[in-house]
């Protein structure tokens, strides 16, 4: 979690106060009694350990479907980082297991990188090197090293962050392309999923090797890591970022050039505050101040896809003028942190009262109160989504207890 530094206001107001105390316990709330219990208590698997592969929406398990390098990673981000803010041994001891599925089974020893995804039993299955897993391993490892100390996960962090700048990076023309073949030769189709568009560079994937290469830094502070970070907050200020509407371009060719025309309200609100938290990673004013009003448009911008009752919709098509109305699970997380974070370096209350609202939606809305855990989204209609995972390839316990414990380390420092 960043520790904000740039604060124009004072907090030492009491509606403020009061506000912060209780968005503060409910959170820390949600995280103990719901969210990290709902993974500890139905994910593990009892007969080839480590993690099952998925529980539907309505709560049924599947324990014989491919095991996913992202789905793990974040688990072992998430008890991670649960472990080092709330001291819970429960917790270290999930992601102790995570941490040893991602070296052990997900980690390959021949060619490096790890594995997209895994068979149930834990063998290999698909051998691809997707960066954007990767990253997200770096991402878990890093924070496992930070919670305990223990060598070995940065050890694994920093191979795969050498694995990333060997293969991905592009020396000519500048960024990281997106997938390759196990021995890391190209390959055809180089697509994240299947909605995404099949270029060789994304918003998404940069989004991701900059929160890893942040995490990274903050544990290993190498000289050639701080140069590739310095770069990532480039690309996004000079490449990512269209300039003229302050939202984040999301598909690229080799040249940078832009493929669509699609809006992400959630990527555009978490890039705003993982942008600020990278800037102060450094510890280079000069860095912080470039990049404050960058982060200040892309978070305004973002808020556009808030709606009266609180959510933020999904995406914006801007060909057809076609809007994705359901509100997701992580873009209402990452709604709330970067409201927040907007707060904190403006001082202006409206963006704390937004954010309060958003988390009021989430509690209304999105948690799951029979179930446990979140729902994927709500509707357009207004009706829970129980069609999608409720645990699985892409629904993993990141964004919301990353959210949850942002807000209660950010609220300690400022009270």
């Amino acid at each position: 979690m960043s520790k904000v530094i740039f604060v124009i206001k004072s907090y030492n107001n009491m509606e403020h106060t009061e506000t912060l105390r209780k968005l503060s316990e409910e959170v820390k709330a949600e995280l103990e009694n719901n969210i990290l219990p709902f993974w500890r208590a139905n994910m593990t698997d009892p007969i080839h350990g480590g993690f099952i592969g998925r529980i539907s929406g309505n709560g049924d398990k599947y324990t014989n479907v491919p095991k996913g390098a992202i789905l793990n990673a974040r688990i072992l981000w998430s008890f991670s980082a649960a472990f080092r803010v709330l001291k819970n041994k429960e917790d270290l001891k999930t992601a102790t297991i995570a941490k040893r599925e991602i070296i052990d089974r997900f980690y390959d020893t021949e060619y490096g990188g790890i594995y997209w995804s895994l068979n149930p039993d834990g063998t290999p299955k698909d051998t691809k090197k997707q960066i954007y897993a990767i990253g997200f391993a770096i991402y878990g490892l890093s924070e496992y090293y930070r919670a305990t100390g223990d060598i070995e996960s940065l050890e694994y962090a920093i191979r795969l962050f050498h694995d990333i700048e060997t293969h991905s990076f592009d020396k000519e023309k500048n960024g990281y392309y997106e997938a390759f073949s196990r021995e890391w030769t190209k390959i055809e189709d180089m697509r994240l999923s299947e909605k995404d568009s099949n270029e060789c560079k994304t918003m998404n994937t940069h989004l991701h090797i900059l929160e890893a290469s942040t995490s990274l830094y903050r544990i290993w502070k190498d000289p050639f890591l701080e140069k590739q970070l310095r770069n990532l907050i480039k690309i996004f200020t000079d490449k990512i970022l269209d300039t003229d509407t302050g939202h984040l371009q999301l598909f690229f060719n080799q040249d940078w050039e832009s493929c669509t025309n699609i809006i992400s309200f959630g990527h555009d609100i978490e890039a705003s505050w993982l942008l600020h938290e990278a800037a102060e990673v450094l510890e280079d004013k000069h860095i912080t101040d470039f990049c404050l009003p960058f982060i200040k448009k892309i978070a305004m911008a973002a808020s556009e896809g808030i709606v009266d009752n609180g959510g933020m919709i999904y995406e914006f098509h801007r060909d057809n003028c076609s809007i994705d109305a359901s509100r997701h699970w992580w873009v209402q997380a990452e709604t709330v942190i970067g409201l927040f974070n907007l707060w904190q370096i403006t001082g202006d209350y409206q963006f704390l009262k937004k954010a309060t609202i958003c988390w009021d939606f989430i509690k209304k809305h999105i948690i799951d109160k029979n179930g446990g855990e979140w729902f994927w989204s709500l509707n357009p209609d207004g009706s829970p989504n129980t069609t999608d995972d409720k645990a699985g390839f892409w629904k993993c316990p990141y964004h919301n207890s990353r959210m949850c414990l942002e807000i209660i380390e950010r609220v300690m420092r400022s009270l």
